[in-house]
């Protein structure tokens, strides 16, 4: 497998190292009800290794054996300055670039651990598991206003407002480096919105952020 490296929307690339990808779960609140979850009071977190990272305009290869593979698309956060216990302020100037990503999800495997009360990773962190998009220069968009769709087969599937969010952008990636923290090059992967659903090969999926971005994949 190819190392990951980030680019720009026009190819070029993002001189930043990927060091880990840090996910919200259950960040919209109609997302965590079609999956008979508690709704969170705080943010649910949980770490992808940089090994999981792909780009996704390659063909997405699911893995044998291993029951369902969910799709979850998401808007992504690209870190460009370290962030430790960060103010909102600081939280917003750091917010290099957005994009789209899917959080792949080995949803049988999932619901096992859940039940044992084990944590996700296995479920989360395999390789090819973090399918990213390419990044989009933060000024191109307004922090608390941001949508995102995912297409399977040119049908609308998930649709995304980052003002549906439980936990907004800003406010979260504050509160995320209350507890570790980020580094330039770390993508913040912020939730999914409802409609998630096993994959099946054979489908193409497009992902779309406003009128910035679109990219698309098909699975092998």
């Amino acid at each position: 497998m190819d190392q990951y490296q980030h680019h720009w929307k026009d190819g070029t690339p993002v001189h930043l190292p990927l060091g880990k990808i840090v996910c919200v779960g259950r960040n919209y609140a109609e997302h965590a009800k079609e999956l008979d979850n508690p709704v969170p009071s705080q943010p649910l977190l949980f770490i992808k290794p940089a090994s999981s990272a792909v780009h996704v305009t390659r063909p997405l290869e699911l893995p044998d054996n291993a029951g369902q593979v969910h799709f979850e698309s998401e808007l992504a956060v690209l870190i460009g300055k370290p962030l430790t216990r960060a103010s909102a302020s600081d939280a917003q100037t750091a917010i290099l670039g957005y994009g789209l990503a899917l959080d792949l999800t080995l949803r049988d495997l999932q619901s096992q651990l859940k039940d044992k009360g084990h944590p996700w990773e296995r479920a989360k962190a395999f390789d090819g598991a973090c399918p990213l998009s390419p990044f989009v220069a933060a000024e191109h968009f307004s922090h608390d206003h941001i949508v995102f769709s995912l297409d399977i087969n040119e049908e609308r599937q998930q649709s995304g407002d980052t003002r549906d969010m439980l936990f907004p952008i800003v406010p979260l990636l504050a509160h995320i480096s209350n507890h570790f923290t980020l580094m330039p090059g770390d993508v913040v992967l912020t939730g999914t919105p409802k409609g998630v659903g096993p994959l099946f090969s054979g489908q193409t999926l497009t992902l779309e952020l406003e009128d910035q971005l679109s990219v698309s994949t098909k699975v092998v």
